[in-house]
């Protein structure tokens, strides 16, 4: 009787608070010319200042209102140099207004300008490996086994994968290890009749990814492709597993053998009848039956015997 299939249990992960927003921000360069400008005119103004103080028929409050407009740019060039946001390419910059929460994501590559008083994260968009240690566990049928996997992900979200947890990475590589177990346990190592991790490996590949994408998706992250790296039998059972499997494989060439070689003297019977070659009765057909399955089932070849008197003696 085929017993039923163990299907993973689905994972009960909490909805996701946030999602990501994206901005484009201010031109970079143009900013960045408006910070040299500042920069610059900061510190022609603070030399004319100095010369005209230093003049003796100079007014000295035109110098110290040169000073000071000098400050002045040169404060406001540097607030504007430090809204300037490299993106590199399969980069983005989460930003977070101090007081105000998320405030968007920008991902198009280049120099960007945004709002100096934000923080700008960086998050990696490449796409990434993540491959598990080998793991011991025991089947469906409650054999210890050794298991690893590689996963292939990418942060999608960058808002969920910054605000959602703590550590993206670490959380998929967590959830990862936590998949490979259960899916590990829920089904057998080996089975002709069920679904089995040694035989399907295209299907519990197929499973591994589905739930994974449910265990990461609060973190924003998914799941490009699943494999299974290592499986095996644990150390101490792998002798006796070894040899169960050598004795099912023998039974199962045998029972092959043995459904060639009734097919094969059915046939030979058959023929014998057609043609009219020689009219055996039941005694001999059981004979003739008895020899051609030795000959043809023996594991070695067989000897001839020479027959040189009649059938009855």
């Amino acid at each position: 009787m085929t017993e039923p299939t163990l299907e993973p249990a689905p994972v009960d992960m909490p909805e996701p608070q946030i999602s990501e927003r994206p901005v484009s921000g201010t031109n970079g360069w143009a900013m960045a010319a408006l910070a040299l400008l500042l920069l610059g005119g900061g510190v022609g103004l603070f030399v004319l200042g100095i010369i005209s103080i230093g003049a003796a028929a100079a007014d000295d409050s035109a110098g110290l209102a040169a000073i000071v407009g000098a400050i002045i740019a040169v404060l406001a060039g540097l607030a504007v140099a430090a809204g300037l946001t490299p993106v590199a390419p399969n980069e983005a910059r989460v930003l977070q207004l101090v007081g105000a929460g998320y405030v968007g994501t920008l991902r198009a590559a280049g120099l960007r300008w945004v709002n100096p008083i934000t923080q700008r994260r960086r998050v990696s968009t490449r796409i990434r490996n993540h491959e598990t240690g080998l793991a011991k566990v025991n089947d469906l049928d409650g054999n210890p086994i050794e298991i690893s996997a590689v996963v292939v992900w990418q942060v999608e979200d960058t808002a969920r994968a910054i605000f959602e947890v703590d550590d993206f990475v670490e959380f998929v590589a967590f959830q990862t290890e936590a998949a490979v177990r259960h899916i590990a346990g829920s089904f057998p190592y080996d089975s002709a009749e069920r679904i089995s991790l040694r035989e399907n490996a295209d299907e519990i590949t197929g499973k591994l990814s589905e739930e994974l994408a449910d265990r990461v998706a609060a973190a924003g992250v998914r799941i490009i492709e699943s494999r299974i790296t290592s499986l095996a039998y644990a150390p101490e059972i792998a002798q006796a597993m070894l040899r169960r499997q050598q004795a099912g494989a023998v039974v199962a060439a045998r029972k092959q053998i043995v459904d060639g070689a009734v097919g094969m003297v059915h046939a030979a019977l058959e023929k014998l009848a057609e043609e009219n070659v020689i009219d055996l009765d039941e005694e001999r057909k059981a004979t003739m039956v008895s020899n051609l399955l030795v000959v043809l089932c023996a594991d070695r070849d067989a000897q001839p015997v020479v027959n040189t008197g009649s059938l009855y003696h």
